[in-house]
């Protein structure tokens, strides 16, 4: 009877112990990534009253008489390999890892291992776990390569300085695309059709390349492409200041062609011994203003106006270019050197045919003539059309190449806008300018045997002697075939349903179990009651 309490002890505290594990189960159902623990029983050891006797050519076998001494608890397994079900929640930094491989972590001291995929940036730009802030653990960018250095895993520390920024690209190539309509009054203008290119040098610095578009010949389709200016941010011209300290617009763009322009001398104004006279006598010349003066009527003329000149021909207006041409009259005379390509379109169809010569396609932009921080731009033309659009001109050109509009387009300098996570675990920024930039790689820990890990609290395992070691490198998770999914998390994998069952039969065990102490023990009563 001592054995039977005995083995009804053993029994009270081992479904105790089971309905501890199912406890901790339930409580942690709603808990990210939690793996749900079920316990086995194992007999005690049992005492043998007699042991077991052989058969004999007379007699037959016994077998061994033995009482049990209870039960024990066998084991307490975690179901490691069942993933919970996803939670989404949006945020790019909330991962769910499948397969059996675990993100690794830092405490400070040591690599943990979790499934729970709940993290952040801290506030020292480290990759974080949301609950207790340990360093996630992967990858860095190798500076020379531009790609993952797969050496011992360290902490990812993506919001450093460097990565806050994308360095800028200079501009190398240009499009020209549209219709160029010759019935287009700017196209048949002396000052063209104005087309603006924005590019960026290797600095990542803003400028406009301004070109003129300017009719020659609209029956053979003819026409010259001349670079007008190149401005700054500020619309300061580069272009001037290039050429005034000795830069040549050969070095820069196009072949030269000069062409003269002649005006005469309107009525009301008479020119003789080389001085311009109105009705009530000479006229003093301002060479700041660009006009003539009566210094007795005090009456001002500008140039433009007397020679019917525009604004720009009134800028660049020279007495010394005046020259007489009959009684009472003048003539103002000058030559312009335009540096220009020559711009062919095919007669029949309004197709592009060439520019410079005959089988050309696009023209060299030489910035690199400016300094080192420009690179040369080719502008490709072969997309542009002559055709009849009700007069109205749409041709223009942008950066990049005509295959592709972000070769070649040119960066300004970009900030950091946006975090993404690749199914691989590498981790990418996004910059303002377009670009999209490595900045590391989550790595996660793979074990022969990850049920032999061991539970530590806030949702992480350590290794043990039965779980297999970790190298420290880690490795892809893709390698075994498994991936990130980034905005969603594992939910716990307790099963509540089961857990409910089990707690129905630990229940009904500890109470028959109970039983065996109550009948045990009115057992001996009655033992006692003998000697009465």
């Amino acid at each position: 009877m001592m054995r039977s309490l005995y083995s009804g002890v053993s029994g009270l505290k081992t479904h105790q112990t089971k309905m501890d594990v199912i406890g901790n189960n339930i409580a942690n159902v709603n808990t990210v990534a939690f793996k749900s623990s079920s316990t086995t029983f194992s007999e005690i050891m049992y005492q043998t009253i007699s042991s077991a006797s052989g058969a004999t050519q007379t007699k037959g076998g016994i077998n061994a008489k033995q009482i049990g001494l209870g039960v024990t608890t066998g084991s307490t397994s975690v179901n490691i390999t069942s993933p919970g079900a996803t939670q989404t929640t949006g945020d790019a930094f909330d991962l769910k890892i499948t397969g059996d491989s675990f993100f690794i972590v830092n405490n400070g001291t040591e690599n943990l291992f979790t499934k729970a995929g709940a993290f952040y940036i801290d506030g020292a730009g480290n990759l974080a776990t949301k609950a207790n802030g340990y360093n996630v653990m992967g990858w860095q960018v190798d500076p020379a390569t531009g790609t993952i250095k797969k050496d011992t895993v360290s902490a990812l520390r993506i919001m450093q300085e460097k990565n806050l920024t994308s360095s800028p690209e200079a501009t190398t190539e240009a499009t020209c695309g549209g219709i160029l309509d010759a019935n287009n009054t700017n196209v048949t203008s002396a000052d063209g059709y104005t087309m603006n290119l924005n590019f960026y040098d290797a600095l990542g610095y803003s400028y406009t390349a301004k070109f003129a578009v300017k009719t020659v010949n609209a029956d053979t389709k003819t026409y010259t492409v001349e670079l007008s200016d190149i401005l700054d941010s500020t619309n300061h011209s580069i272009l001037t200041d290039y050429l005034n300290n000795g830069g040549t617009m050969t070095d820069l763009f196009g072949n030269p062609t000069t062409t003269t322009h002649t005006y005469n001398l309107a009525a009301g104004f008479t020119y003789a011994g080389g001085t311009f006279s109105d009705a009530d006598g000479a006229l003093t010349y301002d060479s700041v203003n660009k006009k003539y003066a009566n210094n007795t009527t005090h009456t001002e003329y500008t140039v433009a106006s007397m020679f019917g000149l525009s604004d720009a021909e009134a800028q660049n207006f020279d007495p010394a270019n005046v020259t007489a041409s009959g009684a009472n009259s003048a003539t103002y005379s000058y030559d312009t050197t335009a540096y220009t390509y020559e711009l062919d379109f095919d007669e029949n169809t309004g197709l592009f045919n060439y520019i410079g010569a005959a089988g050309g396609e696009s023209v060299l932009l030489k910035m690199a003539a400016l300094g080192g921080n420009f690179k040369n731009i080719n502008v490709d033309f072969t997309t542009v059309k002559n055709m009849d659009n009700a007069g109205k001109c749409t041709m223009d050109i942008d950066t990049g190449n005509v295959n592709d509009s972000t070769q070649g387009k040119g960066k300004k300098l970009g900030a950091l806008t946006g975090l993404q996570v690749a199914e691989n675990g590498e981790i990418y920024g996004s910059y303002d300018n377009g670009n999209t930039v490595l900045l590391g790689q989550i790595a996660v820990a793979v074990f022969s045997n990850p049920s032999g890990l061991e539970k530590v609290g806030d949702n992480c395992y350590q290794k043990t002697l039965n779980s297999g070691e970790f190298d420290g490198i880690g490795q892809d998770i893709t390698a075994d075939g498994g991936k990130m999914n980034s905005g969603v998390l594992e939910m716990s994998n307790v099963d509540l349903s089961t857990e409910f069952t089990e707690m129905i039969t630990t229940q009904r065990g500890f109470q028959a179990n109970s039983r065996i102490i109550t009948t045990s023990d009115t057992l001996l009563e009655e033992l006692i009651n003998l000697k009465r």
